[in-house]
């Protein structure tokens, strides 16, 4: 769910009092028409707050899904920025991953590591990676288990990375997993 933005919602209020305001002054003579009107702008108003407010969740509702056919492949649908996302089970928990095939580990943002149950405080951060904002410091870890739809796989190598991350990297470490990886049109099919 993504923060709440108090300046979006300032700048729609001042907005809508402008608006208001606006109709108050050209229609003193007809209150009852005013009123109407103020009705009608002041649904609109709500409704773009709404739409705002809940754009997330619509767009996650509308966003193509994972689908896991019979032959045990898994289809990913490319995401409107043009990434491929999967959610797998770590340790009981769901993490929203972006399907990186440049990364070599399966790496864990701190918060996701935090909710699948790792000690962020306990950890050695040992490792270096490169990244694309430079090197960064990170922890190795296994995971207990690795659910992606019907498959299910114990102590899984990845690392947790030290620096801010938007979220979790799926690697070549748990894609090698797969007996096939390919891309056609808007979807990655993985095939184990």
């Amino acid at each position: 769910m993504q923060e709440f933005d108090y300046a979006r919602l300032t700048y729609l209020v001042l907005l809508g009092s402008v608006i208001a305001f606006t109709f108050f002054v050209q229609n003193r003579q007809s209150l009852g028409k005013l009123a109407q009107q103020a009705l009608t702008w002041g649904l609109i108003f709500l409704g773009v707050i709404a739409a705002v407010g809940l754009w997330g969740d619509i767009r996650q509702t509308v966003r193509p899904t994972t689908q896991f056919d019979a032959k045990g492949q898994i289809e990913l649908p490319r995401q409107a920025d043009g990434h491929f996302y999967v959610t797998l089970k770590i340790n009981g928990t769901n993490v929203l991953f972006v399907v990186d095939t440049g990364a070599s580990e399966m790496v864990l943002s701190q918060q996701d590591a935090k909710r699948a149950g790792i000690d962020l405080a306990n950890l050695a951060y040992t490792g270096r990676a490169g990244t694309a904002n430079g090197e960064v410091r990170t922890a190795p870890v296994r995971l207990q288990e690795v659910v992606l739809g019907p498959h299910i796989d114990r102590n899984i190598r990845a690392v947790v990375n030290q620096g801010d991350m938007d979220g979790s990297l799926l690697g070549m470490t748990y894609l090698q997993r797969y007996s096939s990886l390919q891309i056609t049109g808007n979807t990655m099919i993985l095939t184990r």
